[in-house]
């Protein structure tokens, strides 16, 4: 084996190693105790600006109008949860809480969003499963 050959597996051993180590492998799971948050709840924060961030994500993709990311819980973010909410888990679930099962689902909406899925930096602040 040339010695290109054996940096070459060394570089990937390293890279890997390195990935384990930063937990960019494996499954994630939400921090233990993330608040709820809505009206009730935690109605200011970071979690808020991530609950913002998630649900215009899916009000882009469903052509509709943003809302502000000012990390302050008001009625355009609580009418937009409850959008969410009625068009993914159903009207009787459209309570405008984000809880476990809204969280997960906001944080799946879109992968590619690096504040979403399961590394995404939202994740410790948003209830999920």
């Amino acid at each position: 084996m040339n010695v290109m050959a054996r940096i070459g597996k060394g570089t990937a051993a390293l890279a890997i190693a390195g990935a384990s180590v930063l937990g960019l492998t494996g499954s994630a799971s939400a921090a233990p105790g993330a608040p709820y948050l809505g009206y009730g709840h935690t109605t200011s924060g970071t979690g808020v600006w991530c609950v913002q961030h998630l649900v215009n994500d899916y009000l882009r993709l469903a052509g509709r109008a943003t809302i502000a990311e000012d990390s302050q819980w008001g009625p355009k973010t609580d009418a937009a949860v409850r959008y969410f909410q009625q068009s993914v888990l159903g009207a009787s679930q459209a309570d405008g809480v984000v809880g476990p099962q809204t969280g997960s689902k906001l944080m799946n909406v879109d992968w590619t969003d690096p504040y979403a899925g399961p590394n995404g930096y939202c994740l410790p602040f948003v209830p999920t499963y």
